[in-house]
């Protein structure tokens, strides 16, 4: 039987799943994953020059920066990203836990 009391992990996921319910960040957060995948090993996907990951987001997708980088926001609020800065590089990681979260939710259905 369903427990229907919250918890903290369902607070977590409705966070998570309310980021991932527009369109753009889900594209966004998907471009992410792929980018992290392909950098393997790496504590942080980071693009110098031009090929940086936010410009490298913006060249990317047909939306503003701004837009851009209101999805970068949510997308960390929501614990499925972590953002730090490195001088003018912006270098993202997917938070593999949140990842694992949803596929667990999502067996357990």
């Amino acid at each position: 039987m369903f427990d229907y009391h919250k918890t903290m992990e369902t607070v977590e996921l409705a966070k998570i799943f309310k980021a991932l319910s527009n369109e753009q960040r889900l594209n966004l957060f998907k471009m992410l994953y792929q980018w992290n995948s392909e950098a393997e090993g790496e504590e942080y996907v980071c693009y110098d020059g031009v090929d940086r990951c936010f410009t490298k987001a913006c060249c990317s997708l047909p939306l503003s920066r701004s837009t851009v980088s209101h999805h970068f926001k949510e997308l960390q609020n929501a614990g499925l990203i972590t953002v730090t800065r490195s001088g003018q590089c912006f270098c993202c990681k997917i938070n593999q836990d949140a990842v694992q979260a949803i596929r667990d939710f999502l067996k357990a259905l």
